[in-house]
């Protein structure tokens, strides 16, 4: 052995540059003479528990593209033929929406079914004039013969799911399919997905989102990149192994005997889709996912909209976990059932263990320098790999999955997607932990501006007010935190740790500065000055 390494270790010393490398490695400077201390375990032992479940939730994502592939002939298959077509009642939830609605109503109003057996409700709990819009919309369609209505309602009791809970007390369908003001489902979509219903054990389908902005900037293409990779491999993945997964909220049908059967809408959480979905499967209903029928929607195109979004969702899926995780566990289902729940439900704590990492890590890397690079390359290199690496090959797979002669160009974008998922962690990890905390908080819905295709529309000029509040300034300060991190890696010449950190200053200083321009331009066109507090036209809270 001892001479198999003077072996190793004359190549590299005639090697040159690789000589360094060498040196570095087998250094033996401060080998005997660095001794544990507890500041060191006070940095190392949260750091690598931190980076261990970042790890374990990161393997998760190879988990989930293995069983998409591994049960690749587990789909839907072709519809039945339909000899009588159902009741179907179509609900159309919005909140001040005065930009998209006259586009839903229209989009539905050239759905291809029965029109005997199609009912349309507009649920509208708008406090703005899209109250009008709206009004006048149904009023068109109904003198055109459509079975359609408009229920307004005074408050926002239960917010989303109270309105559709209201239209279901005068709802005559027998199936209930959903769309939010974004989306325009084709005309065939109830053709195509009614007909799997005469299983009478089939409780909900849910289709593919589609995006008809995806091209209108890099962060509408980020965030298609997203999408597709919970679209494809999560659901997909989910699906495709028998395990439980849930309705989006929009662009998908319900049986209402399921409904109804699971309890009804709940709006104890922020995703009162996903809070359904794990009531009604536990009930015995199965879900069908169909990967190949689209429904186009609308992206946000503002950072500040994105945010409030992923927040919303962050802080529902982790209220959903608290209040029906222990069920699911103690329920008599397959344990890859159990534990696909458990990593669904929890999977957003990854954000605020982020944060804590990214607290960790400038003080880690100096404890570390001491400790030698051998032990940074057998601990922390695999530790990193499965916790950074999974998230490009989790969504480079759906990539490639949905567009195979053009992938390639996603790979461009991978920097974009793991900085910008990085940069989203201050905001997530706030809602998370009032989720934990059981803070309540109102249902921001995310405004939508009409911009579709490769248009440079302006969403300024039509822009609803909202305030970015402190979380920007945060989020610039700890890009400017790892910029020094980056300062001591060149320093130390740590250079591999180096691209890491980038990602860091990228995803934190973009996501602030986007969220502070963008305010401060909004703030430009309504004459308000920084000082001013004007009510938000959509009445949401600042973070």
């Amino acid at each position: 052995m001892s001479s198999l390494l003077s072996s190793v270790a004359a190549l590299a010393a005639s090697q040159g540059p690789l000589s360094a490398v060498w040196q570095r490695l087998t250094d033996k400077t401060f080998r005997g003479l660095y001794q544990v201390n507890s500041f060191d375990l006070a940095i190392m032992l949260p750091y690598f528990a931190v980076l261990i479940v970042l790890a374990a939730y990161g393997s998760h994502r190879y988990w989930l593209v293995y069983n998409f592939f591994k049960h690749r002939d587990v789909n839907p298959g072709p519809p039945p033929a339909v000899a009588v077509w159902p009741k179907v009642t179509i609900q159309l939830p919005i909140f001040n929406e005065r930009y998209v609605v006259d586009r839903l109503v229209d989009s539905i109003s050239r759905v291809d079914y029965p029109r005997e057996s199609l009912e349309i409700q507009v649920l509208d709990d708008s406090t703005d004039e899209t109250q009008e819009v709206a009004r006048a919309c149904v009023e068109r369609y109904r003198a055109l013969g459509l079975d359609i209505h408009y229920l307004h309602r005074d408050n926002r009791e239960g917010f989303k799911a109270g309105a559709l809970e209201e239209g279901m007390k005068t709802a005559t369908g027998e199936f209930i399919a959903i769309f939010d003001a974004d989306f325009q489902p084709h005309p065939d979509f109830l053709r195509r997905t009614v007909p799997y219903f005469q299983n009478p054990n089939l409780g909900m389908i849910q289709t593919r989102w589609t995006y008809v902005n995806r091209h209108y900037s890099a962060l509408t293409e980020v965030e298609s990149i997203l999408l597709d990779g919970h679209f494809v491999m999560e659901h997909g993945g989910r699906y495709r192994e028998g395990s439980f997964f849930n309705f989006n909220g929009t662009a998908g049908v319900w049986r209402r005997q399921a409904i109804e059967d699971a309890g009804g809408w709940e709006h104890d959480t922020l995703t009162e889709d996903t809070d359904l979905s794990y009531r009604a499967q536990l009930r015995g209903w199965k879900f069908i996912y169909h990967i190949d029928i689209e429904c186009p929607s609308e992206l946000p195109v503002e950072m500040n909209s994105f945010k409030s979004q992923q927040a919303r969702w962050a802080k529902g899926l982790t209220q959903v976990a608290k209040k029906s995780l222990p069920r699911i566990l103690r329920a008599p289902v397959p344990l890859h059932v159990k534990a696909e729940a458990f990593f669904h439900l929890t999977a957003n704590l990854s954000y605020p263990l982020m944060m804590l990492l990214s607290t960790l890590l400038l003080p880690a890397m100096i404890v570390r320098f001491y400790q030698g690079w051998f032990q940074v390359l057998i601990i922390d290199v695999p530790l990193f790999i499965a916790s950074t690496c999974s998230i490009s090959s989790f969504y480079l797979m759906s990539q490639r999955y949905l567009y195979p002669k053009t992938w390639t160009r996603s790979i461009l974008y991978m920097p974009f997607v793991m900085a910008l998922g990085i940069g989203i962690g201050v905001r997530n990890s706030v809602a998370v932990i009032e989720a934990l905390l059981g803070i309540k908080s109102e249902f921001v819905r995310t405004p939508k501006y009409r911009i579709q295709g490769d248009a440079r529309e302006n969403w300024i000029s039509k822009a609803y007010r909202k305030r970015s509040g402190w979380m920007p300034w945060l989020e610039v300060a700890l890009g400017i935190y790892f910029a020094s991190a980056v300062a001591y890696s060149l320093q130390n010449e740590n250079y591999a740790t180096v691209p890491f950190l980038l990602l860091f200053v990228g995803g934190y200083v973009y996501t602030g500065a986007m969220s502070l321009g963008q305010g401060y331009f909004e703030r430009m066109r309504l004459g308000i000055s920084s000082g001013e507090t004007r009510p938000a036209a959509t009445g949401a809270p600042s973070f």
